[in-house]
Parts: structure tokens; C-alpha cells; sequence
């Protein structure tokens, strides 16, 4: 049996050791050891020595990495090929020789994700998606938002979230991975992995512990989800291959395939 796909990824600035643990310890499917935003230029070095130095349970940990364009890029590669981390996230992925230097650099199979931030990147997401090692993406949609120069907010990026999510089932690969939410209360989260889960993501990027358990219940079917899923199984187990209709609506082959997805997403948590 395969392992549910994650869907709480925490990070943790990747120059605060301290925390390394504790956000394993929270919970969250992966962390992601950041050597981007959460590390000021002057402390990349510091951040680098740290993750090294950690020992830590590498198979539920990332690192993000700075883009290809810095020169910060390849010394970050070096830093993850001398760990046994679980993954490498690439920040503003763009091209597919992005994804060529970590598969030589690291010198081991590693689960690579590109963060699609840019319009370049969102441009090459066939191409980046078909790549060696990329099981999925996951979308930077503050830092997309000031590359188009448009809102941050749900409406003003509604094609680059359906192109991702489009894109990565024609490749079939896993559902792509939804940005933060930059607000920690736990309704503004459960809201936006509610979204999240409608649009068709299948993960969420979080920055805080408490954000893990209100995105875990949005991404979870609901209580009258799953009721009204074995409804509809047990209405056609009755039928015996005759027309069936539940709560006074037609039963038909996407309808079936939606309650059975709904009670395989819910046997996958209890996994």
C-alpha cells in the first residue's frame, strides 16, 4: 500500500536550530528547512552550517533552496546533498535546468518541488513537471502576485491555481501544493485549505504549528461528506444496476466516483 501523499508542510527558518525539532514534533507531514525568505543574506552561511549540523529525522524533511539565479543556489545544493534529507524545494523554479543541477549535484534519488512563483515558471510547468524526481508542485502565490502585478487574494490568480492544478493531473502527477495563508487565526486557515481543497489542491504550505490542524480538517471531507458518500454506495449496492437516485438526485458514474474518492481520502488520514 502507497503512503498518503503529504498535505501540511511547515516551514522553519533554516538559521533557527532550535526550532528544528519542535516543528517535527508538531506534526505537520514535512517540514521545510528554509534557506530563502526566513534567512536575512548575511546569514545564509550560518543557515547552511545549521542543517548540516542537525541530526534530525530526514525522511519527513525538505530544504528550500534560493533560486538558480542567486548565488546562493549552488552552495545550498551542496548543503542538502550533505544530508539525508527526504526533499528539495526549489524557490521561483523556472526551467528545466533548474531541476537538472540538483539531480546532479545531490548525486542520490531525492523528491524534488518546484515553487512556482513567477510567470516564467507557471509558463514552464509541463516542462517542469515531466522532469526526473518531480512528484508534484506547489504554487508561491504572494510572490506570483507581484510578479503579475495583480491582488494576492483568491480571485486575482483563479487561472494560475487551475492551470497548476490542470497541468499536474494531464501529467498525472499529485494534486499541487497551496500557498500560505500569512494570518495564523484558525478560521482564516480552515477557510483557505477549504478553498484550497475546492480548487483542486492537494497540500498546503504553512508557516506556523497552528496552522496544521485547521488545514488538516479543511482537507478532510466532512462529516456529512461522508455520510452522503456510503449513502450513494449503498443506494447502488441496492439497486442492482438500476437507475438510483439519493437526497432526490441521479446517481451516475462521476457521482459514484466522487463518494468513493471522499471515503478513500478518509481511509488514507486514519492510515
Amino acid at each position: 500500500m502507497t503512503e498518503p501523499m503529504p498535505v501540511t508542510y511547515l516551514f522553519v527558518p533554516a538559521n533557527r536550530p532550535d526550532r528544528f525539532e519542535k516543528a517535527i514534533a508538531a506534526g505537520a507531514d514535512r517540514i521545510i528547512l528554509d534557506l530563502e525568505d526566513a534567512v536575512p543574506l548575511d546569514g545564509k552561511d550560518i543557515a547552511r552550517a545549521a542543517i548540516i549540523g542537525a541530526e534530525l529525522d530526514w525522511s519527513r524533511v525538505l530544504v528550500r533552496v534560493n533560486p538558480s539565479s542567486t548565488t546562493f543556489f549552488e552552495d545550498d545544493l551542496r548543503t542538502v546533498a550533505a544530508t539525508q534529507a527526504a526533499g528539495i524545494m526549489i524557490a521561483k523554479a523556472e526551467t528545466a535546468a533548474d531541476i537538472n543541477m540538483v539531480s546532479q549535484t545531490i548525486g542520490r534519488p531525492i523528491e524534488i518541488t518546484p515553487l512556482i512563483e513567477t510567470a516564467k515558471g507557471l509558463n514552464a510547468v509541463d516542462e517542469l513537471l515531466c522532469m526526473a524526481g518531480v512528484s508534484r508542485v506547489a504554487f508561491g502565490h504572494l510572490c506570483m502576485a507581484v510578479d503579475l502585478g495583480c491582488s494576492t487574494d483568491w480571485d486575482g490568480l483563479v487561472l494560475a491555481r487551475q492551470t497548476l492544478v490542470w497541468r499536474s493531473r494531464l501529467h498525472g502527477k499529485a494534486a499541487p501544493i497551496e500557498g500560505v495563508t500569512p494570518n495564523i487565526d484558525n478560521d482564516q486557515v480552515f477557510s483557505d485549505a477549504l478553498l484550497a481543497k475546492k480548487f483542486g489542491f492537494g497540500a498546503k504550505l504553512l508557516i506556523h504549528p497552528k496552522q496544521i490542524a485547521p488545514t488538516l480538517r479543511g482537507f478532510t471531507p466532512s462529516d456529512q461528506e461522508v455520510t452522503w458518500a456510503h449513502k450513494v454506495l449503498a443506494a447502488l449496492e441496492a439497486s442492482n444496476g438500476a437507475a438510483v437516485a439519493v437526497d432526490g438526485k441521479m446517481v451516475d458514474k462521476p457521482v459514484e466516483d466522487s463518494a468513493r474518492r471522499i471515503l478513500m481520502v478518509v481511509q488514507d488520514r486514519e492510515l
